[in-house]
């Protein structure tokens, strides 16, 4: 219980301290006009209230990311929670914030365009493509595993392929229409929903005399049951990604940019977003550990289920919440994924429309641009799931990665303190790297294989190129400059 509850003490002092000094160090400006007050267009760029643009990008990023990741995470043992609270503060909060200033500050425009405005036109063309694809994957991936849970829980009649048909048909709708009228008066109740979720369970842990086996009298080590095949560098680092730090929050904060009134709201809401992020990880991390009893029982609980994860979540909410759990629970593995795979749809909307410069205030319009994603998202889902799961989890990383190089030069062309993201970037190359190198064959990733110090070393040697390279960049443009 004690590291539980440090750890949700230093989440909350995080954003209290080190947010308010991520946000002076960018700089915010008041009085400056955001683009939804500047150039308000009734669909993309929409004046909302913040309650509603934190309730909205809280669910945009989180959906079962965090619940989901947190559970396979903890099993590697009790620095899973240093992971989540930390990485959380440093790491994933800094990233879904400064990329949503950037956001702001280039007219709400979306990732690629901010990345290639950092780093040159070439990373912007592969972020591009890379991006989208990744949306896109987030699109088939989070259309078939609802779909096959609603056809579990409904007469046989209503099949895999009628509620696929349904999703994916929403799935549109949320990407053409304006931004208030669908997402912005659902969002806001599945948003509070998710955390009265995760504060019911928190309840239960502080408040039934339940103790969180948490088992520090073997430190930080690794838990797992073969530490060799599983090694808690890099391995950890991946599973546990919505929790603490995910590139896929930077696609979906410019889209939320488009709707802030004022940057002085930024902060509360995406610093904040991934810090309640960060809390619902955690939470969820006590209690599959104080569930089952041990890390070794999740992961056994975990493989002798047909539901595997989403059956232990279940199986919690409704012993500890009863009816009102089961509902939580349904919401978690069901509307959860669904929310979050129509933002993706409409974020590769606009960054193709941000690409070619096609203007969006015409629903035919809209459609055009929608039409490839429509078809690519149709195509993939035939696709076996695990295949593009395991896909999307490394990419997913590594978007992060770019993300926080770029906002590192950002700062540094601008004479910031640029090492509050120059840090998390190379340690987040670091893992991203070394997992690939390392991934044996048939792990969530298909890697290289290699040993794993050999693919700590290998990675280190590519993050240190990367700090030369950016090194190199920055005296270039000072001299410039001078």
């Amino acid at each position: 219980m004690t590291l539980f509850l440090i750890s949700l003490a230093v989440l909350i002092g995080g954003y209290l301290i080190y947010g308010v000094v991520v946000e002076r160090v960018f700089g915010i400006d008041p009085k400056r006009l955001t683009p939804a007050s500047s150039h308000p267009d009734g669909v993309d760029y929409v004046p909302l209230p913040a309650w509603k643009v934190f309730l909205i990008q809280f669910l945009n990023i989180a959906g079962i990311g965090p619940i989901f990741g947190a559970i396979m995470g903890v099993m590697y043992g009790p620095a899973a929670f240093l992971w989540i609270s930390l990485g959380t503060i440093f790491g994933g909060a800094v990233h879904d914030f400064l990329s949503a200033m950037m956001s702001l500050r280039a007219d709400g425009k979306s990732l690629p365009h901010l990345v290639g405005a950092e780093l040159g036109r070439t990373v912007q063309n592969v972020m591009g493509l890379f991006t989208v694809f990744l949306l896109i994957m987030v699109v088939a991936v989070f259309v078939t595993t609802p779909a096959g849970l609603l056809a579990s829980l409904t007469p046989d009649h209503l099949s895999v392929t009628f509620w696929t048909i349904v999703i994916f048909a929403y799935y549109i709708l949320a990407t053409l229409l304006p931004i208030d009228k669908l997402i912005g008066r659902l969002y806001p109740i599945f948003g509070l929903a998710l955390l009265v979720m995760a504060l019911g369970i928190m309840g239960y842990l502080l408040f039934s005399g339940i103790t969180i086996p948490v088992d520090l009298a073997d430190g930080f080590g690794n838990r797992m049951p073969d530490p060799e095949a599983t090694p808690l560098f890099p391995m950890m680092f991946v599973s546990i990604a919505c929790g603490a730090i995910s590139g896929f929050h930077a696609t979906q904060s410019p889209m939320m940019a488009r709707c802030l009134k004022n940057e002085k709201l930024a902060r509360p809401v995406f610093y904040g977003a991934m810090v309640a992020e960060g809390i619902v990880a955690l939470i969820w991390a006590a209690a599959a550990i104080a569930f089952c009893g041990s890390y070794r029982a999740i992961g056994e609980f975990v493989a002798t289920h047909e539901g595997g994860t989403g059956e232990l979540v279940n199986t919690i909410c409704r012993n500890w919440l009863g009816v009102a759990g089961g509902l939580f629970a349904i919401l978690g593995v069901i509307a959860a994924p669904v929310t979050t795979g129509d933002t993706a749809m409409r974020s590769a909307r606009l960054i193709i429309a941000d690409t070619f410069s096609i203007s969006q205030k015409s629903v035919v319009r809209r459609l055009l641009v929608s039409l490839p994603i429509i078809v690519v998202s149709f195509l993939l889902m035939q696709i076996d799931f695990s295949v593009l799961w395991r896909y999307f989890a490394w990419s997913n990383q590594t978007l992060s990665v770019f993300t926080l190089w770029a906002v590192t030069v950002y700062l540094a062309r601008r004479r910031r303190f640029f090492y509050i993201t120059l840090l998390p970037a190379m340690f987040m190359t670091m893992v991203c790297c070394s997992y690939i190198i390392f991934a044996p064959l048939g792990t969530p990733v298909d890697g290289i294989g290699l040993p794993v110090n050999t693919a700590i070393a290998l990675s280190g040697a590519v993050t240190l190129l990367f700090l030369c390279l950016f090194i190199r960049g920055e005296r270039r443009r000072r001299i410039r400059k001078d």
